[in-house]
C-alpha cells in the first residue's frame, strides 16, 4: 500500500529511532523523513543501517545511523549521545527494538525480551532525558504490541514484556508530565513486510499465518507504513494533548481476540 502523502510538518524535528533498519522501524524512521524531520537509527545490522541512513538522506534530511545492540545498557547511552550530537539535539526519542523471545521455555527468551522490549526502552529514555528536556517539543513513543492486551500462549514472554512496556508508558508519561515531556505507545496488531516475522511463518506456519489472518476483519495483514503513519501523528502537535495512551493499530485484529 502507497502511503499517502505526510499531513504533518516535522521540519527542524531532531527523531531519534531505536530499532530502525527494518520493517517498523524502518517505515517509522522514513516517514519522520518524509515528514521534514532530521532522522537517526540504530540497530545490529552494519547492512540494513547503511541502507536505511541512505533512504533517510534521500529525503532531503540529515542522516545518522550506528550500530547498536539494545540488550547492552553501555551502548545505548553511547548511541544517544553520538546521536544527538549528529542531530544538534532529541525532540522524538522512539523505541522499537523487540527481542523476539518465541520460545518461552528458556530463561534466555524471557530475558531477550526483558532486556530489549522493556529495558532497552528504559535506559534509551534516561539517556535521552536531557536532550528532550531541552527540546521546545519533546516527545517519547514505545512499540508495544496488541499481544499486551490478551493472554497468549504461544508468546507468552514478549507479550508480559509488552504489556509491561505498556504500563511503564502510562506511569512514565504522569513522571514526565511536570516536564511537558509526552510519553504514549502504539500497540501494532500483525504486520507483514518482506523477511518478517509473518512473511517467514507464511512459507513455514502456513497453518498459523491462515488462522491470524482470519481473525483481522478487514482481510490483510498491516503494513509498516500503516504503524510510522500512527507514529508520525502521535509525535505531531496534532497530539500535543495526547500522552499516556496507547493507540492500537490492528486493523480490528484485536476485536476478535
Amino acid at each position: 500500500m502507497t502511503p499517502p502523502p505526510p499531513p504533518f510538518d516535522l521540519r527542524g524535528h531532531r527523531v531519534v529511532v531505536a530499532g530502525g533498519s527494518r520493517g517498523i522501524g524502518r517505515a517509522i524512521a522514513l516517514a519522520f523523513a518524509a515528514a521534514g524531520a532530521s532522522v537517526s537509527v540504530c540497530a545490529r545490522g552494519a547492512a540494513a543501517l547503511a541502507d536505511t541512513r541512505d533512504a533517510i538522506a534521500a529525503r532531503g534530511v540529515a542522516a545518522h545511523a550506528q550500530s547498536c545492540d539494545l540488550a547492552d545498557a553501555e551502548a545505548i547511552a553511547a548511541y544517544i549521545g553520538d546521536a544527538a550530537r549528529a542531530l544538534g539535539g532529541i525532540d522524538v526519542l522512539v523505541n522499537n527494538a523487540s527481542g523476539y523471545g518465541f520460545r518461552d521455555g528458556r530463561d534466555e527468551d524471557w530475558s531477550a525480551n526483558f532486556q530489549v522490549d522493556l529495558m532497552a526502552a528504559v535506559r534509551a529514555s534516561r539517556a535521552a532525558i536531557a536532550h528532550l528536556q531541552a527540546s521546545a517539543h519533546p516527545c517519547i513513543l514505545h512499540t508495544s504490541s496488541i499481544s499486551a492486551f490478551h493472554p497468549n500462549v504461544r508468546t507468552a514472554a514478549y507479550a508480559a514484556l509488552k504489556a509491561a512496556l505498556v504500563q511503564y508508558t502510562r506511569s512514565q508519561a504522569l513522571a514526565l508530565a511536570p516536564q511537558r515531556i509526552r510519553v504514549n505507545a502504539i500497540a501494532p496488531g500483525s504486520i507483514e513486510f518482506p523477511d518478517g516475522l509473518w512473511d517467514r511463518l507464511k512459507r513455514e506456519q502456513p497453518d498459523l499465518y491462515a488462522a491470524t489472518l482470519s481473525k483481522i476483519p478487514f482481510g490483510r495483514f498491516g503494513t509498516p507504513e500503516e504503524v510510522a503513519n500512527a507514529a508520525v501523528f502521535l509525535a505531531s502537535p496534532w497530539a500535543g494533548w495526547i500522552t499516556g495512551q496507547t493507540l492500537i493499530v490492528d486493523g480490528g485484529q484485536l476485536l476478535n481476540g
